[in-house]
């Protein structure tokens, strides 16, 4: 099939749009979305130091090497990438994502739960289940990235978050009847550094396109532990309707963000834990995590 914008051949059909796209067209369009997402909400400003939450993975991948190319030019604003190692055996090793750091040319650092919380994620799996490791693990892993940030200077946080990452995250809220997370508006907490989502306007397989075309050493595995995770069941729920209705995800992030619009709702916000320092809502969800793995309770929720 033949680009609708040239003759050369297309590597990408986007339904949404109807477009058949080569790989020079499908990259302006793909940069084009991230740049104006990253204009429409300032998530970069002169003097900021921005870090990418560096998995290895296609998506953090991606937007390392799109920053990268963005940046590297202005004096005004630095990219580096952190990485976090979980304790997972076998299951991508944080010497990958350095080695993608440092072919694109960006500083790396690293931390993991067993230096910072002494305590591995298989082991609390091995403690607690699988049914609630997605959870236990996404509170420790932002914790830890944030505070990491803070010690780095870093002003903005880039995660690779995609479009279908943000549409099932809405849906999930609305499955779990969670409003609070829902409504709760962006906004500056001390000690929380902002995060930013280049790709959230951008589908997930345009995303691992990207990755594909411009990075080298990707780590594809997945997590072993997310079978029978939520986000796998709301995937496939959100996948099949959206064959039938291509503008679904867009129409759950433009709602989610409608939601969070500070001047629409108000929400109860943030606030920083006495306890442990970092900033969390009612509940600081991390002490709760950490509380729960060493008594051996359960009542967070997956």
């Amino acid at each position: 099939m033949q680009c609708s914008k040239c003759r050369r051949d297309a590597v990408i059909y986007q339904r949404y749009s109807g477009l058949h796209l080569c790989e020079q067209h499908f990259n302006r369009d793909f940069e084009a979305k991230a740049k104006r997402a990253i204009r429409e909400h300032r998530w970069i400003e002169s003097g900021d130091m921005v870090a990418v939450a560096l998995s290895g993975g296609k998506d953090s991948s991606a937007v390392l090497f799109f920053l990268h190319q963005l940046l590297h030019e202005r004096r005004d604003v630095r990219l580096m990438a952190i990485t976090v190692d979980e304790g997972i055996s076998g299951y991508r090793d944080p010497n990958q994502a350095r080695a993608i750091a440092d072919r694109i040319g960006v500083p790396w650092v690293t931390a993991s739960f067993v230096e910072e919380y002494g305590v591995t994620l298989d082991e609390i799996v091995g403690r607690k289940g699988t049914r609630l490791s997605c959870s236990y693990c996404g509170v420790l892993r932002r914790a830890l990235m944030n505070r990491i940030a803070r010690e780095e200077g870093v002003t903005k946080f880039a995660y690779g978050f995609n479009l279908d990452d943000e549409a099932q995250s809405v849906l999930m809220n609305v499955l779990r009847g969670d409003p609070d997370r829902l409504t709760r508006p962006v906004q500056e907490v001390e000690g929380f550094v902002p995060r930013i989502k280049p790709f959230m306007y951008i589908p997930e397989r345009e995303v691992a396109l990207y990755a594909f075309l411009h990075v080298k050493g990707i780590d594809l595995a997945g997590c072993p532990y997310a079978v029978g995770a939520l986000r796998g069941d709301v995937r496939g729920i959100l996948d099949d309707y959206t064959y039938r209705h291509p503008a679904t995800k867009y129409s759950l992030v433009n709602l989610g963000e409608t939601l969070r619009n500070p001047g629409k709702h108000t929400g109860d916000g943030l606030r920083v834990c006495e306890r442990c320092g970092e900033p969390c809502g009612k509940t600081c969800r991390v002490c709760q995590v950490l509380d729960e793995v060493r008594k051996g309770t359960s009542t967070i929720p997956d």
